[in-house]
């Protein structure tokens, strides 16, 4: 008796849909298929059949990223780091999460900022809470400096991008320890350096620029916190994957403090805003 035709996904194997899964159809021992998953009895393979899925194509994991954060800022100042980012998760061109906090605490002197795949930057958080958590249980006083949670991430970006299946995410890691700011950012690809101030996406064009400018190792918190204003609303200017709502991070020696969202003043009546494209060649 020949198997009776039956509708199925070729990638998740056949018989897996209609009533032969159930009562599954004899096959003569010369007609079985000669594939892992045939059951003894001759029916067809109901598993994931391998062979469905090796089409000549390599595996794809994060390809591309979904739901999206921009531009984290990062300065520092003579008593401690500032980082600055936007809580908008923007999926593809569209504002749908406007609450997302994307600057994080690790401890009471550490904080890591990210732009990029949200989901991925969550899995980041949970492998720092792990290494937070032993140092809790290990009850001995220490903890993870920034340098140390800095050169961590290096290490678990740079696996992941051997694997090729990469965390796309560009971080800003801050701290204070012994008495001394610490500043660096790490991209999705392992890269990796430290200055006195850093951005991630838009930010690098953008608001670098403006901290190059104006920024001072002996600044204060004012002026550090009036140079991120700046920033931020020229980013919210420039970039259409940003929102007028912002979050500053601030690790001192007093320990790390998260402000509350807020609004910058904006102006929109600049005589170029009117018309952006009169002068731009080739425009409609």
């Amino acid at each position: 008796m020949q198997p009776r035709p039956q509708s199925h996904s070729a990638a998740l194997g056949p018989g897996c849909t209609g009533p032969s899964l159930a009562n599954p159809t004899p096959l003569a021992f010369d007609q079985q298929r000669q594939v892992a998953q045939a059951p003894s009895c001759g029916a067809e393979a109901f598993a994931v059949d391998p062979a469905a899925l090796a089409n000549g194509q390599p595996r794809k994991h994060t390809t591309y990223p979904y739901v999206t954060g921009t531009s984290v800022l990062g300065i520092t100042y003579k008593d401690g780091v500032l980082l600055a980012s936007d809580t908008l998760g923007a999926y593809g061109s569209t504002k749908r999460y406007k609450s997302f906090d994307r600057l994080r605490k690790v401890n009471e002197s550490c904080i890591v900022g990210a732009g990029g795949e949200l989901s991925d930057f969550q899995y980041i958080m949970r492998l720092l809470e792990e290494l937070s958590d032993d140092d809790f249980c290990m009850d001995d006083g220490h903890t993870l400096k920034p340098a140390e949670v800095h050169s961590y991430l290096c290490r678990v970006l740079y696996n992941r991008r051997n694997k090729m299946d990469p965390l796309w995410n560009s971080l800003v890691v801050g701290g204070f320890h012994a008495g001394k700011p610490f500043l660096g950012t790490v991209g999705m690809q392992g890269t990796n350096y430290t200055d006195a101030h850093v951005a991630t996406g838009f930010g690098n064009h953008l608001a670098r620029p403006l901290m190059r400018e104006h920024h001072r190792p002996d600044m204060s918190e004012d002026e550090a916190t009036a140079l991120l204003h700046q920033c931020l609303k020229v980013c919210y200017y420039r970039d259409k994957n940003s929102i007028n709502k912002f979050t500053i991070a601030k690790v001192s020696a007093e320990g790390v403090t998260i402000s509350e969202p807020f609004a910058l003043e904006t102006e929109w009546r600049y005589k170029l805003f009117e018309n952006p494209a009169a002068n731009a060649a080739g425009a409609w």
